[in-house]
């Protein structure tokens, strides 16, 4: 069935009377290039905005004029002080303030700005949107997320359970994941229902679906081995050390700014996440944003939104701040061969053979 935008807000949001609602992306602007993607994308938000205002009396609900503001030009940067509001310079802890429903819409991803402010209000929940597709409409946006949240809560208890896990990847190479010993699982089943404010539940990444925490960041930490990733052309390897990039190896322009940029920010070489997707309307396209709900997958960078080390103070400057996924589902370039998570008695729970959950 063609995808139903006020069913999926409902479904979503339950939207209580009195809610107001902010629909927010980020604009082009120097040094910062625009592209057709990027175009399509605004157009959408645009969109979303007009269908939930037109819907605003039945909900009994405010829907704001969009709000825009000069995109960071990194995943996961700090925002701007200041946004636009019908042409209007407004303050972006005004907007988020006087919230209740945010949906975030941009080319760069705000996802960690935006989690302490969704964690610490009594009513803002924040649907976090980058690089979101038309086609998503009808693929990962879709889903039946009450079965997500089954599945989600399935896999959560074994995340608890499990101190470690081990990734064979279809290259051959394998890497060791420490995970913590308490309170690491996260849940991302994309309901954003009234009572989850003011938790961790209070953000979602739409679509969604994935189970995540952040691997063991301590210096003595058992994260080793090797990440392999697809650019371009060439197979990347990441090669880890105590749960940090110490080395990147491969051949190509792109390939030695990326060993240059790891070899000299302690930000970019953290291990900030370990993380399964489970939404089985997803499709790999390489967009991030839908890809990592389909698979396995780990990230670089910042891991403070999710309750781990590595913040801002931990980059070499503000700009440099990134949080960066990779994917291993069944249709990636590379694909996650088998996980196992292994538990304290040294048993084995095998979750992923050949990009498929095995759940």
């Amino acid at each position: 069935m063609p995808f139903n935008l006020e069913k999926f807000f409902e479904d979503i949001f339950k939207p209580a009377d009195g809610e107001v609602v902010t629909v927010m992306y980020d604009l082009p602007h120097d040094g910062v290039t625009d592209g057709e993607a990027w175009q399509d994308r605004r157009q959408m938000a645009e969109d979303w905005r007009k269908r939930l205002a037109s819907w605003a009396d039945k909900w009994h609900i405010k829907v704001n004029p969009t709000v825009t503001y000069l995109a960071t030009g990194s995943n996961n940067a700090d925002l701007p002080s200041t946004a636009k509001m019908a042409n209007q310079d407004v303050s972006m802890e005004d907007v988020l303030n006087g919230s209740t429903i945010l949906i975030a819409m941009p080319q760069f991803s705000a996802t960690a700005p935006l989690y302490p402010k969704a964690k610490s209000s009594d009513r803002l929940r924040v649907a976090s949107m980058p690089g979101v597709a038309k086609f998503m409409e009808e693929s990962g946006l879709s889903a039946d997320y009450h079965q997500i949240g089954r599945i989600c809560q399935k896999l959560e208890k074994i995340f608890n359970r499990a101190n470690a896990a081990e990734v064979e990847f279809s290259t051959g190479h394998k890497c060791f994941f420490d995970l913590p010993l308490e309170n690491k699982a996260l849940v991302d089943d994309g309901i954003l229902h009234p009572e989850r404010a003011g938790t961790s539940d209070a953000l979602s990444n739409l679509p969604a679906g994935e189970v995540f925490c952040v691997p063991n960041e301590d210096e003595d930490s058992k994260t080793n081995g090797e990440l392999p990733q697809k650019i371009g052309g060439e197979t990347v390897v990441y090669i880890v050390k105590n749960n940090r990039i110490v080395d990147v190896r491969g051949n190509g322009d792109e390939v030695e700014t990326l060993r240059q940029k790891f070899s000299t920010d302690r930000g970019w070489q953290n291990i900030a996440e370990f993380a399964i997707g489970v939404n089985d309307k997803a499709k790999v396209t390489g967009i991030v944003l839908e890809d990592e709900k389909a698979g396995f997958h780990w990230a670089y960078g910042r891991s403070d939104h999710f309750g781990g080390q590595c913040g801002v103070a931990q980059f070499n400057s503000p700009e440099s701040v990134v949080h960066q996924d990779v994917v291993y589902a069944k249709d990636s370039p590379i694909v996650c061969r088998r996980l196992d998570f292994i538990f304290a008695d040294d048993t084995r729970h095998t979750l992923v053979v050949d990009g498929v959950l095995q759940l």
